[in-house]
């Protein structure tokens, strides 16, 4: 079940795309910029700007495409917060829209929230999903996979690199380092996973209002432990781990701020945990993962069932 477009809706103007060369400000509905070449390699992360009804993608840090887009009509909004590729579609159909076409559906939610091909009359005006246009979606769908981030948000930061001085949540001697890339041995990206591969993608959510940190492997809470900070509010954030950094012996972090742009400033040595905690996160870290930082509490009113979302 999706929410979206109706069945004629690749035919109306400017739905199928142009890509342009532009400011960001001056694209017209339909049009869109790409360019991967700015950055051939990377994690990917989709912000989608409610004001600017624009959808920025980054590659590694570094924007590749914007893209107009629609998002939710009054009545239908579309949810706040940061979601995870659930499921990809290429040829997806509506279950609830008189099974009306939704091309290169990239799903946020489970309840009917996605990226997908549409008709985009330069004002919001879906049901509650990301319309795109159809030349553009079809090259998004071609670099995001299961697990990619995707923060929806009335305004964003371009993302910041951080390294962290230790694996995460805990901090260790240098000589130590090589143990840490032994946690990664055998761990693949998500973007290389094949779409029936199966592995459990890994989230961290740390809220400060429970003082408590959650991991969960697709859709479902598999550990929680304490959250120790510094006491401060920590922000609206969002850290995807590329990797480790050999250079300065960490793990190296692609961190956006999104929702407040006065935000405190990315800092992961903010927050630790356990030490038990600490070492029991090894099972589940991975290239790829994402590890959120909320102000908000961790119940269904900010984070959807089954889905992946903080809801803000």
């Amino acid at each position: 079940m999706l929410a979206g477009a109706g069945g004629l809706v690749l035919m109306a103007s400017g739905a199928l795309g142009q890509q342009v060369f532009k400011e960001i400000h001056e694209l017209q509905p339909g049009e869109f910029t790409w360019h991967p070449e700015r950055q051939p390699t990377g994690p990917v992360a989709v912000i989608v700007s409610l004001d600017e009804q624009r959808v920025h993608v980054y590659r590694n840090g570094v924007r590749i495409a914007v893209s107009t887009c629609s998002t939710g009509k009054p009545g239908h909004s579309t949810p706040t917060g940061v979601f995870v590729v659930l499921q990809k579609d290429r040829n997806h159909r509506s279950s609830t829209y008189n099974d009306a076409p939704m091309p290169n559906m990239n799903r946020l939610t489970w309840d009917g929230v996605a990226l997908h091909a549409g008709n985009l009359p330069g004002y919001p005006a879906s049901h509650g999903c990301v319309r795109l246009p159809l030349k553009f979606s079809a090259l998004l769908f071609e670099v995001t996979h299961l697990g990619t981030p995707v923060i929806i948000a009335d305004s964003h930061t371009a993302p910041a690199e951080v390294v962290h001085p230790g694996l995460v949540l805990s901090g260790y001697a240098e000589h130590e380092f090589e143990d840490v890339l032994a946690t990664l041995d055998d761990k693949k990206h998500p973007a290389d996973w094949a779409l029936d591969d199966g592995y459990p993608i890994s989230s961290m959510i740390a809220s400060s209002y429970d003082a408590k940190i959650v991991v969960i492997e697709n859709d479902r809470e598999v550990a929680e432990g304490k959250l120790l900070w510094d006491g401060r509010p920590l922000g609206s954030h969002v850290y995807v781990l590329q990797g480790p950094h050999e250079g300065q012996k960490g793990m190296h972090w692609s961190a956006l701020t999104y929702g407040d742009p006065a935000a405190e400033a990315h800092d992961l040595r903010r927050v630790r945990t356990e030490e038990s905690f600490a070492a029991d996160l090894r099972r589940y870290i991975h290239p790829g993962m994402i590890f959120i930082f909320t102000d908000l509490p961790l119940h269904p009113d900010s984070r959807s069932g089954r889905d992946f979302v903080i809801m803000s």
